[in-house]
């Protein structure tokens, strides 16, 4: 940068994106700043800094401030990232959740701030090849982001080589997948149980309906305190008695609300908590 950040133009960056989209960023994350508008400083022709932000303090910034918020809250994803949460989803969530649900019903999943895709395709995945278990219940996968690109990455269902190289089960990457020059597109039959939208969590989750499944894993560690416990509340208010949430391995619910708790001997696996016995009802998750 031409210039270093002022202290106001650092406190508009810092307004926007704490309004917006609830990620907090201290003065020790002016690199992150810095690394992720440099694009947008390209495009808009600006020197530094500085100058974008007197440009959002200008009225009728609506669209400069949507950019500059998706570029500071794209982060990465990959397919079955950390693996264990999506193994316990594959052999205790869906087996209690085809005992607890008639045939002829849906079990509707929610994978929150989806970024590209890559965590809905893999429930995708692990969907198509319960079929057995499932029987006739049917399964709707809704991923969700603020950042617009993304979504339509998502909805593509495209990824380079290095993206399907991460995580991704070299048999799963050969039966869902098929080469595109240098890039991978996945299956329709995949691509069409799930659906992106765009969602910021910082709304109402009501709009989005009800769901047995929440997967919102790396995401509460960009929020301040008030915000993880109001976005846990919304979650908790779209879920029936046996949902369950993942978290990511760095996030936990202690301290921020009541609605959830861990259940025994999982990590990053919540259960909503019962009202009348203040126990998870998703305890019996772990003995099936």
């Amino acid at each position: 940068m031409s210039a270093s950040l002022s202290p106001a133009a650092f406190e508009t960056f810092a307004t926007l994106l704490k309004t917006q989209s609830g990620l907090v960023i201290g003065t020790d994350k002016i690199y992150l700043l810095e690394t992720r508008l440099g694009n947008l400083l390209k495009r808009e022709k600006l020197n530094d800094l500085n100058q974008l932000a007197e440009k959002l303090r200008q009225p009728a910034n609506d669209r400069m401030a949507r950019d500059v918020v998706e570029a500071m809250t794209t982060n990465e994803s990959f397919f079955f990232r950390d693996d264990k949460p999506f193994v316990h989803f594959r052999t205790h969530a869906l087996p209690r959740l085809v005992a607890a649900r008639p045939p002829g019903s849906t079990i509707r999943i929610w994978s929150a701030a989806s970024s590209s895709g890559q965590e809905a395709y893999s429930l995708a995945m692990i969907i198509a090849e319960s079929r057995a278990v499932l029987g006739d219940r049917k399964v709707e996968i809704i991923g969700t982001d603020i950042a617009r690109d993304q979504l339509i990455r998502a909805r593509e269902g495209l990824y380079s080589q290095f993206e399907v190289q991460r995580g991704l089960p070299v048999q799963m990457l050969m039966r869902y997948f098929r080469k595109e020059d240098s890039s991978w597109r996945i299956n329709d039959s995949i691509r069409s149980m799930a659906q992106f939208r765009e969602f910021n969590l910082l709304s109402d989750p009501r709009s989005l309906g009800r769901f047995d499944v929440v997967f919102c894993r790396n995401v509460l560690i960009y929020f301040d305190q008030p915000t993880k416990s109001r976005v846990l509340g919304g979650i908790a208010g779209v879920m029936p008695a046996d949902g369950l949430l993942y978290l990511g391995g760095a996030e936990t619910v202690l301290g921020l609300t009541t609605r959830f708790a861990p259940l025994p001997a999982e990590r990053g696996v919540y259960g909503v908590v019962a009202a009348a016995t203040g126990a998870p009802a998703g305890r019996m998750a772990a003995a099936v």
